[in-house]
């Protein structure tokens, strides 16, 4: 009874923190309708920056933990006031939910320049001897942190329920519109509501950190944990986020003793699921925290420019040309394996166009199936020494049938709701690669994966790896541009610019939706198959959610809608740390940076950019603009 005791408070130590994260979640939420993906992050740069300000001042803890809230804080408004207001302002939720996730991949790689990627742990503030209560043994740290949650959670809501400018963040929350027309500057409310979420994912860090070892890339952990803290609590819910938070880390801390610790994380994702069936909108939602205005703006948020045919087929066929030669010319070193992993994603991002850039549906879990692909392909090959074409051809049916499973879960979600349960379904995979030992090789990965082979033709030379993987782009891209031409692409795109209307003219919105997560499942799982027999090796980290996260970038970054465009993206993100060995360091938050960027500064992508040049020079383009409704502030 003891041990049941000790882990249930251990849980709610943990599940403190996540509530913190989930209340700085909420608080962006109210304000904004826009969950902020990059929550997480501040938790890593408010406790990174408390250890510098010790190690490199020497300065005390208080005044070291104050000088990292600040300094998080400051920086949270400056990227916020240049990024997430603006974007806020112009972007559809959905693109603006995605760019969350772009400045979350930032901050990781500006974590990652300033202190390398070694973990780092604070001292704890009261010294090391835990506090005796009988036979139960508590860590000081964590009556640290069970009181700083605790004055955060009451001093939220003493600054939202008691205060003039806690009435005015309501306000915004409320309608953003009548808040604007009573005077209240909007724009610098959701501002305020991002440096307080800043604060309170810096403090929960600095608190956090000296009972846990934090890396670089701890946000993705925080952001997903808060994630789904909020989402079982409630979007919008400060109750919900508190409640959530504390039920996600006794249940976590629970299924880790009583069933493994590899899979405490598989328990949680699987409750939250379960959730998103049962109760979508969280324990502490009855409806909708942001009032609908019967009249919202439209907001034109990107041209789509289709070349006609006669260009479209010179321009096809000149860059095939172009990237057929280029192993017979005399390339540098990695260059061809780069070109080659360059092409598999590519795949990858193809099917992820088809489901965001033309069906209009936020996913964050495409390496989900690249995953499944993958170690399904590698494991028939390997274990049971299938060919490895029948490996693949298996691989993709068993992601269709789990995108099929998916589809339950999401044929009735939409935005935030949706993008949750793609993450939840990638993390769930992550879990799954990590746990099953027997199965994947768990962390350390499988071993001894052949090469690609048709008959007795073997894909066994960077050259002859790189054909095949360029061989089936083209044939993939020639089958999905007749694909868009013909009804059923028309029937995406209608889909992706107004769910009602769609709907109302006899489009089968279901249907439409599954069909395209199908494609997209099955492009990425051909993906992960060719990418474990080009490495002969594949372990959980190399098609893990941080893919997911890259291969968006790819996309926006290329251009949505284009089918093409990914590859451009593909290109540039996998060939430029390549071509420039220094900036390696930087691809992080180059890819980062880039996703932002894209979203706010060139919304066609460049094969949009470029597509647009050609019209204009030699005419034959036809722009389609397409409106999408979003809340203006």
């Amino acid at each position: 009874m003891i041990g049941v005791i000790q882990i249930i408070i251990g849980g709610l130590l943990q599940g403190g923190v996540f509530a913190a994260v989930a209340l700085g979640f909420s608080l962006v939420y109210r304000v904004t309708g826009v969950i902020n993906l990059s929550q997480g992050a501040f938790c890593v740069l408010g406790a990174m920056g408390m250890y510098f300000f010790q190690v490199a001042f020497g300065w005390p803890t208080p005044i070291a933990a104050a000088a990292a809230i600040v300094s998080v804080v400051a920086f949270g408004l400056i990227v916020g006031a240049t990024t997430f207001v603006p974007a806020v302002s112009h972007l559809p939720v959905s693109s603006t939910l995605v760019l969350t996730a772009g400045l979350l991949t930032f901050f990781e790689g500006v974590a990652l320049i300033v202190w390398g990627n070694q973990p780092y742990a604070l001292p704890p503030f009261s010294g090391e001897a835990p506090i005796a209560f009988g036979a139960l043994r508590i860590p000081t740290q964590g009556l640290w942190l069970a009181g700083g949650s605790a004055a955060m959670i009451a001093g939220l809501w003493t600054l939202v329920n008691k205060t003039s400018l806690g009435r005015a963040l309501q306000a915004c929350a409320e309608n953003a519109m009548a808040a604007r027309l009573m005077g209240i500057d909007v724009p610098r409310m959701m501002l305020l509501s991002f440096g307080l979420a800043a604060a309170i994912g810096a403090t929960s860090g600095l608190l956090v950190a000296p009972i846990t070892s934090l890396q670089f890339d701890s946000g993705g952990f925080f952001t997903t944990s808060g994630f789904i803290a909020v989402a079982i609590g409630g979007m919008g819910s400060f109750a919900g986020s508190i409640v959530g938070g504390l039920l996600l880390g006794v249940s976590e801390q629970l299924a880790a003793y009583y069933v493994s610790s590899l899979f405490a994380n598989t328990f949680a994702l699987l409750l939250l699921l379960a959730m998103l069936l049962w109760r979508p909108a969280g324990l502490f939602s009855s409806g909708p925290t942001r009032r609908v205005d019967v009249r919202s703006e439209v907001v034109v948020h990107r041209a789509l420019i289709r070349l006609n045919d006669r260009r479209a087929i010179m321009l096809g066929g000149g860059l095939l040309l172009v990237l057929g030669v280029l192993p017979l010319l005399p390339l540098p070193n990695g260059v061809l394996g780069s070109l080659t992993i360059s092409m598999i994603l590519f795949l990858a991002v193809l099917g992820l166009d088809v489901l965001m850039g033309y069906a209009g549906q936020v996913s964050l879990g495409q390496a989900g199936f690249m995953a499944i692909g993958g170690y399904a392909a590698a494991i028939l090959a390997t274990n049971y020494d299938w060919p490895p074409l029948a490996g693949a051809v298996a691989a993709m049916a068993i992601s269709i049938v789990c995108a099929l499973g998916l589809s339950l879960v999401t044929g009735r979600l939409r935005g935030h709701y949706l993008a949750l349960a793609t993450l939840t379904f990638g993390l769930l995979v992550d879990s799954l690669t990590v746990g099953l030992i027997d199965l994947t090789g768990g962390p350390s990965g499988l071993v001894g994966i052949p090469s690609f082979s048709v008959g007795s033709f073997e894909f066994d030379t960077a050259e002859r790896m790189y054909w095949l993987a360029l061989g089936i782009a083209a044939v993939c891209i020639f089958i999905l541009e007749g694909g868009i031409r013909s009804q059923f692409g028309r029937a995406l795109q209608a889909v992706r610019t107004d769910q009602l209307a769609a709907a109302a003219l006899g489009v089968n919105l279901g249907r439409i939706k599954v069909a395209a997560l199908c494609i997209s499942a099955a492009l990425a799982s051909l993906s992960g198959s060719l990418y474990a027999f080009n490495f002969h090796f594949l372990s959980p980290e190399m098609v893990a959610t941080p893919r997911s996260f890259e291969m968006i970038a790819m996309l926006v970054l290329g251009g949505e809608g284009t089918l093409i465009g990914g590859l451009f993206g593909a290109l540039v993100l996998t060939m430029l740390p390549t071509l420039v060995q220094g900036l390696a360091l930087y691809k992080t938050a180059a890819e980062g940076a880039l996703l932002v960027g894209t979203f706010l500064y060139l919304p066609e992508g460049l094969f949009g950019r470029f597509a647009i040049f050609v019209s204009r020079i030699g005419g034959g383009a036809r722009p389609r603009l397409e409106a999408a409704k979003a809340p203006s502030p």
